[in-house]
């Protein structure tokens, strides 16, 4: 495998540098792993599709609505503030 050359301020490098160290990995398999794991946005597209075709067909028997997803934003927005599990 050819390797390449890429050009960061030194500050960025040693940010790399010290976050392989971390992980005991060299700063190549990290930037490997970045990369990796990064989804680009066509296969965030294509996760989102799947994701709802899996709610539509196992969780609402029927298509996902803008009411489902305005649901499913309160009910987040609910957990994050503690307000879902309070004793009345």
């Amino acid at each position: 495998m050819a390797d390449t050359t890429i050009k960061v301020d030194p500050a960025v490098r040693d940010r790399l540098m010290e976050l392989a160290r971390e992980r005991g990995m060299t700063m190549r398999d990290l930037v490997a792993q970045l990369a990796g794991a990064t989804p680009t946005k066509e296969e965030q597209r294509r996760r989102y599709e799947e994701t709802k075709a899996y709610v539509e067909e196992h969780f609402l028997g029927g298509p996902y609505t803008e009411e489902d997803e305005k649901a499913g934003e309160q009910l987040w927005a609910d957990l994050e503030a503690g307000r879902i599990g309070e004793v009345q």
